[in-house]
């Protein structure tokens, strides 16, 4: 089974193609090219280093979210249309679960980290080696966050670029319950998106209509039109 792995979710970009449990090829980038511009030529390129096609593949992998809402939405859209063009199913698994798996081997609390701005997160927790979900996906502000990891009373291995952002907060409220992941693997990999997805059932091909993206967040501008609706109500 040939897989097509897509991860567009934060700034990194990375894509791949998996036949029969073997990478045949990736690409794992972390340059300043939007995704819009990035993602379909890192595609294209895949399939000619890999002399394939996309008409050759049977599934495609996405990252759902959280993450960037454009980053998040380009891979989708794009993977959608892939996947309803070519009449293939679409499987969507976690951009945080995805990037957790690059350390699945250890055996510490894994938490995954992509920054939301204005000292919020996007974050979640799993159990290293089976990476069982130990705190769900969500979006918090960092102190939330370390508060409940700081309950756990257990090492945490924080990986992401954005981890170095909250370093010195991380490291002031766990001590030394706080791992930091090598730099080397704070890039997402798709072949890691695709493994995860190996392992779930694949949906009917016309499921892909109703993919949605997991932003796990309200965008900015319905919070403000719920605030100000909140405002109108309490005069």
């Amino acid at each position: 089974m040939i897989w097509l792995g897509i991860e567009t979710a934060n700034a990194p970009l990375s894509v791949a193609l998996v036949k029969d449990g073997k990478v045949v090829a990736e690409v794992v980038q972390n340059v300043k090219l939007t995704h819009s511009v990035g993602a379909m030529s890192a595609i294209d390129e895949l399939f000619d280093k890999a002399f394939m096609k996309p008409a050759d593949i049977d599934a495609v992998a996405i990252s759902e979210g959280p993450g960037s809402y454009t980053g998040v939405r380009i891979g989708v859209t794009l993977a959608k249309t892939l996947a309803w063009s070519l009449q293939k199913p679409l499987v969507g698994i976690s951009s945080l679960k995805a990037l957790a798996a690059n350390v699945r081997v250890c055996n510490a609390v894994i938490c995954p980290l992509f920054d939301a701005r204005r000292q919020n997160v996007y974050a979640a927790a799993y159990k290293g080696g089976s990476l069982e979900v130990v705190i769900e996906e969500h979006h918090d502000h960092i102190d939330g966050l370390l508060e409940k990891l700081k309950a756990l009373n257990t090492p945490v291995l924080f990986i992401g670029t954005d981890v170095e952002l909250y370093y010195d907060q991380i490291v002031a409220a766990l001590g030394d319950n706080m791992l930091r992941a090598p730099y080397t693997l704070d890039l997402p990999r798709a072949a890691e998106l695709i493994a995860l997805a190996e392992i779930e059932e694949l949906p009917a091909v016309e499921a892909v209509h109703n993919f949605v993206p997991q932003y796990r967040r309200i965008a900015e501008a319905e919070a403000n039109w719920i605030k100000e609706q909140k405002k109108e109500q309490g005069r």
